[in-house]
């Protein structure tokens, strides 16, 4: 996957967040799971992306 296509994924995951965050009238509480849910799905995305998860597999304990 070409990096210009990650960097646009992450600026519109971003600006959806902010539009959400901004616009969007919710309790705080609900805010800031979402936004967890939102930065721990972009980062197992990236680790898949750059490979870094299918080494994590083969360790074994």
């Amino acid at each position: 996957m070409p990096l210009i296509t990650i960097l646009l994924v992450l600026i519109a995951v971003g600006v959806l967040l902010w539009l959400v965050n901004t616009y969007l009238p919710m309790d705080s509480k609900i805010k800031s799971i979402l936004n967890a849910v939102v930065v721990i799905i972009v980062v197992i995305w990236l680790l898949q992306i750059f490979g870094l998860l299918d080494s994590l597999r083969a360790v074994k304990i």
